[in-house]
């Protein structure tokens, strides 16, 4: 592979990771779909190569949010036992799902994706105490996070656990077999179903997906998807992105952030789609 390709990879890689840092959803939503139609990379070589960008983006980004007090850590750990079990599920099914299901899947999954999170346009309000028989009160899950506008800190409620928990499990399955880390499905779950602020969904899922991608990206590997001139450039170039989204994140409004969000899902949505019925506008042929 040339130098200028490994740029482009580098350079691809830092702008999509910068992109999905700020929407905690790592890289693999926008690199899977940029290697395939741009550098007519096999779905399944680009989706090993997104799977090792996703955790060295998770890493690079996780302490920033941390920092600012924004992601839910014992959430978080009580979800990822649901979405690793669903990684590993997903995991067996590698090679056994036709690539042109693949491609339609995905681009369902960004619409959804993308309804939920424009239908939730108002942050939901608390005036009642938590209910004390719920999980999340059990397992002590209810916090707060900082308001760098209003200079104080948000109290917020975990709600629907169970619910979560399923969900969770649905997008571990969607990880491993598209590479995407997750996020663009764990964000509107933990928005709609668990109700958490956006930032705090973002966050949160951002510190989940590395996990989530380190229980597939075992199977790539052995099934010698994972190409190191391809996977390298752009696990560097994630790295560098992810800490720079992650800076963003905390200083973006959370209305301007889900429109966002929803924009460039139907974007991709879209391109993935005309991908599946063999229709190509840009990009290299696959």
């Amino acid at each position: 592979m040339d130098m200028t390709t490994v740029l482009w990879l580098f350079a691809v890689a830092f702008g999509a990771s910068a992109l999905g840092g700020m929407l905690g959803m790592a890289s693999g939503i926008f690199i899977v779909p940029i290697l395939i139609l741009a550098f007519g990379i096999d779905i399944h070589v680009a989706i090993a190569a997104s799977i090792v960008s996703v955790i060295a983006c998770s890493c690079g980004s996780a302490s920033p949010f941390l920092k600012g007090r924004l992601t839910n850590v014992k959430l978080a750990i009580v979800l990822e036992t649901a979405t690793t079990l669903g990684a590993l599920t997903g995991v067996l099914l590698i090679g056994i799902i036709p690539t042109p299901f693949l491609y339609a899947l995905f681009s369902l999954i960004l619409v959804l994706s993308a309804q939920q999170m424009m239908a939730r346009r108002q942050q939901l309000t608390r005036n009642t105490p938590p209910d004390p028989a719920s999980w999340a009160t059990r397992l002590r899950l209810h916090a707060s996070f900082p308001d760098r506008a209003l200079g104080t800190d948000i109290p917020y409620q975990v709600d629907r656990v169970p619910l979560g928990l399923f969900l969770m499990y649905g997008a571990g399955v969607i990880s491993a077999l598209l590479g995407i880390g997750s996020g663009v499905l764990k964000i509107p779950a933990m928005d709609t179903a668990l109700r958490l602020p956006i930032k705090v969904s973002s966050a949160t899922s951002n510190f989940m997906i590395g996990v989530t991608a380190a229980a597939s990206g075992g199977a790539y590997l052995v099934r010698g998807d994972i190409d190191m001139g391809i996977a390298g450039p752009v696990a560097l170039g994630s790295v560098a992105g992810s800490l720079a989204g992650a800076r963003l994140l905390m200083r973006m409004p959370a209305e301007k952030l889900r429109i966002l969000f929803s924009v460039v899902l139907i974007a991709l949505a879209i391109q993935m789609m005309l991908s599946a019925l063999d229709i190509q506008i840009w990009g290299a042929d696959t």
